[in-house]
């Protein structure tokens, strides 16, 4: 009698597990935004014969759905490791992140490049908003979709952030002890610099006057029934414009790396996506990654000091800094011949096991 009792009960079990995850599947499926997604290849960089690419599109914990180019190589066989890459801060997947994720893919692995929430081909309303917070999900997001793949090792996977997503990168290494291993490339701590200002030059009474500021447009926003946006990179290009501003613009306005979905490119961020920067410091924990994490950066970037200040912090013998002798910022965007492809196969090739 126990025993057909235990069955019973065993049987009853396994049926609410199955029912459980079937609402599971359909409440994903009822959820997941219905994104129009581009078919044709849009990127700034050539197409490679040497991987297979397809959209896709997942979401993450507050339900929001994101767009992708899966990058597969064509000699794929067994579980391989994977990498998801997003970045920079303003741009869209078929810039340098795309780039990035094709290369990796050449190199072996199974890429993920992704447009962040609320920008690109990704849904999320309003548009063009920046989190700390939602952004840093994103990452976690897309590993949620590779640990789901049966072609990926989950005990391998990693992730590569670009600009201001190399620092949403490295927090998504301090919260997922899933991700094994971290690049950040010409890393920008989006959160230091709206707070601090270029080279931290800001004060608290200069904080209050942008905080000012930024609440004014919030009032302006709720009166106008939409949002201000804060415009892309300046164009026309001023004569005494800053030398890093003039490489923005050879990046972002020019056939080298426009996108009509970049926001850089085009009409920019809300002016309001500020506000949540300035009270939340994304790399606080960073000291307690345990896992691996290689900082790229140009010798010449203006932004240089984000990853060598981030550096210092992180603890550990598997960390690294790498700085590109003659190179700036943008040149880690799409410099095949700057950026280190071959150092971050090696780095990615030690603590992903490939």
């Amino acid at each position: 009698m126990k025993i057909k009792s235990m069955l019973a009960l065993a049987c009853a079990f396994a049926a609410s597990v199955v029912i459980t995850n079937a609402q599971t599947n359909q409440n994903n499926e009822r959820y997941m935004e219905k994104l129009k997604l581009t078919q044709e290849w849009d990127k700034t960089f050539p197409k490679s014969d040497k991987v297979r690419h397809s959209k896709v599109t997942f979401t993450n914990r507050y339900g929001i759905t994101l767009a992708a180019d899966l990058y597969v190589p064509k000699n794929a066989d067994g579980k391989l490791p994977a990498i998801a890459v997003s970045g920079p801060f303003g741009a869209v997947k078929e810039q340098a992140s795309g780039l990035y994720a094709q290369t990796m893919a050449e190199h072996g692995y199974i890429t993920l490049a992704f447009d962040p929430s609320f920008t690109g081909e990704s849904g999320g309303e309003p548009r063009y908003v920046a989190s700390p917070d939602i952004n840093t999900e994103d990452f976690s997001a897309a590993v949620d979709f590779l640990v789901m793949r049966d072609d990926v090792d989950a005990e391998r996977i990693g992730i590569l952030g670009i600009c201001g997503w190399g620092g949403f990168a490295i927090n998504a290494a301090a919260i997922d002890t899933r991700i094994k291993a971290t690049v950040a490339s010409t890393m920008y701590d989006m959160t230091r610099v709206t707070a601090n200002g270029y080279f931290d030059t800001m004060d608290a009474d200069a904080r209050y006057e942008l905080r000012k500021q930024l609440n004014a447009q919030r009032t302006a926003d709720a009166e106008n029934g939409s949002y201000a946006l804060a415009g892309g990179v300046v164009d026309p290009l001023p004569e005494d414009a800053p030398q890093f501003v003039k490489d923005y613009y050879a990046y972002y306005k020019t056939p080298r790396g426009y996108h009509k979905r970049s926001l850089n490119s085009n009409g920019g961020w809300n002016k309001t996506s500020a506000l949540s920067l300035l009270n939340m410091p994304i790399l606080a924990y960073s000291d307690e990654i345990r896992s691996a994490v290689l900082l790229i950066h140009g010798e010449k970037a203006h932004s240089r000091y984000f990853s060598e200040d981030a550096f210092k912090k992180l603890k550990g013998d598997n960390k690294e800094l790498m700085i590109i002798p003659g190179a700036n910022h943008t040149d880690l965007y799409d410099r095949t011949d700057v950026i280190p492809f071959d150092k971050i196969d090696a780095f990615f090739g030690e603590y992903l096991k490939r």
